[in-house]
């Protein structure tokens, strides 16, 4: 992962009126959880800059060098407050993190492809896990993990210890936990108490209508 540079400056604005007022000049409040003293240090970031920054980036662990007042702080990224009606981030917070230690972090599963069993067998894909947590170093945390599902049959599974993860990275869900499914259509409702694709479903059923003919 690139670390992303960003600059902020300690933040003595607090309460309600400080903060919108800190808003309304441009200004996105934060905190930064300090890792070797502990505490809390309070920052702000030009809101233009810290949005250019982050666009395009889907994870919310994202991992950042903010350069406080001239000095360089690795953190992750751990929280992004939004606005409700205009979608524009109003609070971050981060945490200090060290290179060299790992940290766990909560990483997004996508499956690609499209399964034989639903392009040929006519099942049904189902999710049945839609995040993993992990141990990994800073520099190595990926936004996602995308799962290849297209050599899946009619009732076979794909779980956690099938996941491959890259170097320095180390599974923490447990291994017997199913993440897909290919069940056969009148198995659907079974599918491990996953949430099914609705395009593949879609697919799934149309050739079954077609072998039905």
């Amino acid at each position: 992962m690139d670390q992303i540079k960003l600059m902020a400056e300690v933040r003595t604005e607090q309460g309600t009126g400080a903060v919108r007022r800190l808003r309304r000049a441009g200004m996105i409040p934060g905190s930064v959880m300090k890792m070797k003293k502990g505490g809390t240090d309070l920052i702000k970031l030009p809101a233009h800059a810290f949005m250019m920054a982050m666009r395009g980036r889907t994870g919310k662990q994202v991992l950042v060098s903010l350069d406080i007042n001239g000095t360089q702080v690795p953190a992750l990224l751990r929280e992004m407050q939004n606005d409700v009606l205009k979608g524009t981030p109003i609070h971050v917070d981060f945490s200090e993190v060290s290179l060299s230690e790992q940290v766990r972090i909560t990483v997004p599963l996508y499956l690609v492809g499209e399964p034989v069993g639903v392009k040929i067998g006519g099942g049904i894909l189902a999710q049945a896990l839609r995040t993993v947590d992990i141990d990994v170093l800073p520099g190595n945390i990926p936004e996602k993990i995308e799962i290849d599902v297209s050599t899946l049959n009619v009732d076979q599974t794909i779980f956690v210890r099938d996941i491959k993860l890259g170097e320095g990275a180390t599974m923490v869900t447990r291994g017997e936990v199913p993440v897909a499914v290919v069940k056969a259509p009148d198995d659907a409702p079974a599918a491990a108490g996953g949430e099914a694709n609705p395009e593949v479903i879609k697919k799934g059923k149309e050739e079954a209508k077609k072998e039905a003919k």
